[in-house]
């Protein structure tokens, strides 16, 4: 029996990738493609929603999804801790699965989980990040998830040192990490995380060169794993072992 998926937000650059690598999953079809225009009625006789849409609709997304007993994949940016503690209640009553996946690319995971494994070694931790300018969010999905995983952790440390960040060229914190976001032509995706500490520092940079390339395993890790999912799941490394096991 195939799959039914409705993908929400297909037409778009993650959208596309992620339709892609779909249609060449034994099992599964993209039956519908929904905007963030679309009548949300149109998620009706789907097995499973993917949504791949925009920060502001994507909360839409998981709650029309699940009020119809269905699983969701969140791919889409500007999901925290915070926003998505709003919609856990409503996923955890329904029985149902949502999986949030701040990036699907398998080397960016790898990045954030060695940063968070290495946090606790060091006083100082900041990221950089970089995307193109069209990206209509900042900080990045990524940053956000990278910063909260080196803020779990450092629960015996305490928080990292972030002096001066009263004054706004410091970044925006998140979960009391600093974040510098760059928004540029010529850049897909990049994210340094600098660690310092006495006489020393640590960076870990993940560079995304062709999109399609690096996001379709992920995807296709994340999509079968999405179907089963209960409760609510956030990142990838829950679907690989790597070795390291961040705190959520």
């Amino acid at each position: 029996m195939t799959t039914q998926v409705a993908l929400v937000g297909g037409t778009g650059k993650l959208g596309s990738i992620i339709r892609d690598v779909i249609d060449g999953l034994e099992g599964f079809e993209v039956s519908r493609v929904l905007t963030s225009t679309s009548d949300w009625s149109e998620l009706d006789g789907a097995d499973l929603v993917v949504d791949a849409s925009t920060p502001q609709v994507s909360v839409e997304v998981v709650r029309a999804a699940v009020e119809r007993g269905l699983n969701v994949l969140v791919g889409t940016s500007g999901w925290s801790n915070e926003r998505i503690a709003l919609v856990r209640p409503l996923v955890e009553a329904a029985g149902t699965g949502a999986v949030f996946i701040p990036n699907f690319s398998l080397g960016s995971v790898l990045g954030s989980a060695l940063a968070s494994a290495a946090a606790p070694f060091f006083d100082s931790a900041e990221i950089v990040e970089a995307h193109r300018d069209t990206k209509i969010d900042s900080p990045s999905g990524t940053a956000v998830r990278t910063a909260e995983l080196i803020a779990a952790s450092r629960t015996d440390q305490g928080p990292v040192s972030a002096p001066h960040v009263d004054q706004r060229a410091r970044g925006q914190q998140v979960a009391g990490v600093p974040i510098h976001s760059l928004r540029r032509p010529g850049v897909i995706a990049r994210q340094d995380v600098v660690l310092s500490g006495p006489g020393e520092s640590l960076t870990f940079t993940h560079d995304t060169v062709e999109p399609s390339l690096a996001y379709a395993p992920g995807i296709r890790l994340a999509v079968p794993y999405a179907l089963g999912a209960r409760g609510v799941v956030v990142g990838l490394e829950n679907m690989v072992d790597i070795g390291i096991r961040a705190r959520s």
